[in-house]
């Protein structure tokens, strides 16, 4: 079972990122024609916190029972704008919806998930954590196309909105011939 640990965004706010996607993959489609861009679907666009990788049955009861309780992490607000790309400089790997709230209250709950998943084998990536809303994955691309969606990106300033963060959910993803599917497995709360 393939899962991660991130935060849901309530359907309002999934639309208005959604709408903001699509207008800079209309912007990105015009300055880099021909790039390979793989766009998330709209129902599956969430904020990752802690990906865990397939996961087999044992470890995944063991892994419902380290998420039982909620974590000594607030609740906090979380607020979505503007636009940019992993890694830093060169070829866009990933584009993303940056967040201009909440970037101390995700690493606060990455924080109180790493005493409760290291016992149990799972290791954060090797990069520091750094809060982000994917929007789409970028195959190679050359210096010129690259900049051009690095401008567009730099152009971006759309407030996409805000939420209340309460819970991080424990996702499965599951392959299907149109893409991934997430489904939530286990909620755990927040301190409020």
């Amino acid at each position: 079972m393939r899962l991660f640990i991130g935060i849901e965004l309530p359907d309002p706010l999934k639309s208005s990122a959604a709408a903001a996607a699509t207008r800079v993959r209309e912007r990105i489609a015009h300055v880099a024609t021909g790039a390979q861009v793989r766009w998330v679907m709209p129902t599956n666009l969430h904020i990752t916190i802690w990906f865990l990788g397939d996961v087999r049955e044992p470890r995944v009861e063991a892994l419902v029972a380290s998420l039982k309780e909620p974590l000594d992490a607030r609740s906090f607000t979380l607020r979505v704008a503007g636009a940019g790309a992993f890694p830093q400089s060169g070829a866009p790997r990933a584009i993303w919806l940056g967040l201009v709230a909440g970037r101390e209250g995700l690493l606060a709950v990455h924080d109180q998930l790493r005493p409760r998943l290291l016992p149990l084998g799972f290791e954060p990536e090797k990069r520091q954590y750094s809060p982000h809303l994917t929007i789409a994955r970028v195959k190679d691309v050359g210096p010129p196309v690259a900049e051009a969606m690095r401008r567009v990106l730099r152009e971006t300033d759309d407030d996409v909105g805000e939420c209340e963060v309460l819970s991080a959910t424990l996702f499965t993803s599951r392959p299907t011939p149109t893409g991934s599917q997430y489904e939530a497995l286990l909620r755990v709360l927040l301190a409020r």
